[in-house]
């Protein structure tokens, strides 16, 4: 497995691949792996030749007052499921390697971006889109893989590939969760063993409102209402979101008539946490 830490050195390995006719996969990650990870890495090995995984603690998406500076980092650890995973190369810039001095053009999706996350998150998705396009460019991959988990995330870095005509494909894997349905995030580490245990509350939440639908709710604003009030009683946990949107384009949906994203947001104890699920009413009849 190759350690690349240079924009040319990665440029460098690209071309050679592509050149013998290699397809290439690309997971991008900021690190502090779990099996959440080791699960894009693994369909995105089953769709290559050579797999990159990246590892970049992007300050382009930290606002003011967030977590770059604690974020969770452990690239030994990192390294060594890289390794077990059969990845070809891992790609970890440094900062001033991606964005050196001068550095000043973006990418920016304004209509999903202003979304779920967009408005407590002011910026966070233009570093993402350009920190994306840059990896895209670099590596050249065939294929991109990325998490539901993240589904807004995954939504805008479609509607930037198909808006800017980038050849890759992109594959969003399933959420990977805890035992206690937890969905699998590096910022976990921030959990106390209790918070952890109570973080579960999240996706009994979106578990809640899942059975509504399937009991024939259609109202959006009363499924979104239950999980939140779910959440709501959790002494450690406060909710930032809870939303019903199309998955595709994020906006609103009143009623819940086709597949369904129920997206939140809520910090548990020190923790800003994400989740969702489709919702899929049953047909009539």
């Amino acid at each position: 497995m190759k350690l690349i830490t240079t924009v040319r050195e990665m440029e460098r390995y690209a071309r050679h691949n592509l050149r013998r006719g290699r397809r290439i996969a690309l997971v991008p990650t900021m690190g502090c792996f779990h099996f959440g990870h080791v699960m894009l890495m693994r369909a995105a090995r089953r769709r290559c030749d050579r797999l990159v995984v990246s590892i970049f603690v992007n300050p382009l998406q930290f606002g003011r007052g967030e977590d770059f500076a604690s974020y969770p980092r452990n690239m030994r650890r990192d390294l060594a499921t890289a390794r077990a995973e059969r990845v070809n190369a891992v790609f970890a810039p440094s900062s001033d390697e991606l964005y050196p001095a001068g550095f000043s053009t973006f990418v920016e999706e304004e209509r999903l971006s202003r979304r779920l996350c967009g408005p407590g998150r002011p910026g966070h998705f233009r570093g993402v889109t350009t920190v994306v396009a840059k990896l895209l460019q670099i590596v050249r991959p065939h294929t991109a893989v990325f998490g539901r988990k993240d589904a807004q995330q995954a939504a805008i870095v479609r509607k930037m590939i198909l808006d800017l005509h980038f050849p890759v494909r992109l594959l969003v894997v399933p959420t990977v969760r805890e035992k206690n349905g937890l969905a699998m995030s590096s910022r976990n580490e921030y959990l106390s063993a209790r918070e952890r245990r109570e973080a579960a509350v999240l996706y009994a939440a979106l578990e809640e409102a899942r059975a509504l639908v399937r009991a024939g709710e259609r109202d959006a604003a009363k499924v979104a209402a239950a999980a939140r009030d779910r959440i709501a009683a959790c002494p450690v946990a406060s909710v930032e979101y809870v939303e019903a949107v199309h998955p595709e384009t994020l906006e609103p949906v009143g009623r819940i008539t086709g597949p369904t994203l129920l997206a939140l947001a809520a910090r548990v104890g020190p923790a800003r946490l994400i989740d969702n699920v489709i919702l899929h009413p049953r047909r009539r009849g």
